[in-house]
């Protein structure tokens, strides 16, 4: 190796040098393409890698379309069938909903309860807090001037967040849910028990009013009563979190409020409640239960037994009127005797000849 390299020292020099003078040249000269210009050396490395990634590429495409369109078929097909099930049982579900929401709103109709819609809400922005963890409260950026009022329904995208405690002419303080003075009427969604909901001074919030005896599960919403008259009836206060047996005869619920009270930054507060009548769906969907037992047979119904009327024996003949003869003389016969045709006749005895009178003695 090293005699060659003596040997071809003068060439491997020239060889190297005019190496270095093009990859100099390629670096330096730019080639003016449509829009911009690039070096001559990018585009003899982009013309030398282009083909290879093309192929590397177009592989790996082929590969990718393969697995997918073929191998994969099997899993894709059951997966389909899975979702048409799940969507033939939502269509069940959905109609047995909606009959049972018609139902619910005729019956509100029938006894006259009214329900109440938020109507308008105004936007404010969160200018501070008060400050002291034995007060829970925020100060908003709209006041009196704005239309807000005492004990209007404030809340977020998220839950419910307070009422209007005071109201200033810009400005308005909140009370939020987790203050110890706050209460909510609320119900559980699931089991339908209503309760009050209050904070604690160590910043819980707390369900009261629920019995020990009642079923009540962790992750169960929480949601406004409407009893209160304050809040509308639905809207989502937060989850329950943890369930125990209290000192008294009420349950211990510790609940997560749903809007993340300690960093409000805009809210709405509720400055007009709807009340109005649910109204009654003309056509209430059917369900498919009830196609299905309308198809079915029916029983007929039982036919009435009616009283049984007295008939007479067969056989048996009413007495005979008596002769007008009779009548007449006055010695009517006596009217035969009915017989019955489950007892033989009696035999009679032979008429015997009467006897001739014995001649009397002169």
């Amino acid at each position: 190796m090293e005699n060659l390299l003596s040997r071809y020292r003068n060439v491997s020099i020239l060889v190297a040098i005019l190496f270095a003078q093009v990859l100099g040249l390629a670096i330096q000269v730019r080639r003016s393409g449509e829009n911009e210009s690039t070096r001559l050396i990018r585009v003899w490395a982009v013309s030398a890698i282009a083909p290879l990634e093309k192929v590397v590429v177009g592989a790996q495409t082929g590969i990718s379309n393969l697995w997918h369109g073929y191998i994969s078929l099997g899993g894709i097909r059951r997966e389909n069938r899975d979702l048409k099930q799940q969507i033939e049982n939502l269509r069940l579900e959905q109609a047995r909903l909606q009959e049972d929401a018609a139902q619910a709103r005729r019956l509100q109709a029938l006894l006259g309860f009214k329900e109440q819609f938020i109507s308008q809400t105004l936007a404010a922005q969160v200018i501070g807090s008060s400050g002291s963890e034995l007060s829970r409260s925020i100060y908003i950026d709209k006041g009196s001037r704005d239309g807000v009022e005492k004990d209007m329904a404030v809340i977020t995208a998220d839950g419910v967040a307070g009422k209007i405690l005071r109201v200033y002419k810009s400005v308005s303080q909140v009370l939020l849910v987790d203050d110890q003075t706050s209460g909510v009427g609320t119900i559980l969604e699931t089991s339908r028990l209503q309760g009050v909901l209050r904070g604690k001074a160590s910043g819980e919030v707390v369900l009261e009013k629920v019995m020990n005896d009642e079923p009540v599960q962790p992750g169960e919403k929480v949601l406004t009563s409407g009893g209160d008259q304050i809040f509308p009836k639905g809207l989502l206060v937060g989850t329950v979190a943890q369930v125990k047996h209290g000192h008294e005869s009420f349950l211990d619920i510790r609940v997560k409020p749903a809007a993340d009270l300690s960093r409000l930054e805009e809210v709405l507060v509720i400055t007009k409640k709807e009340e109005r009548e649910p109204s009654i769906a003309e056509a209430p969907p059917v369900r498919a239960i009830d196609i299905l037992t309308q198809r079915l047979p029916t029983v007929p119904d039982k036919p009435a037994i009616e009283p049984a009327k007295t008939q007479s024996t067969p056989g048996s003949a009413p007495a005979a009127p008596a002769k007008a003869g009779s009548e007449a003389t006055g010695d009517a016969k006596p009217a035969a005797k009915t017989m019955s045709p489950s007892s033989p006749p009696k035999p009679q005895p032979p008429e015997t000849a009467p006897r001739p009178a014995a001649d009397k003695p002169q």
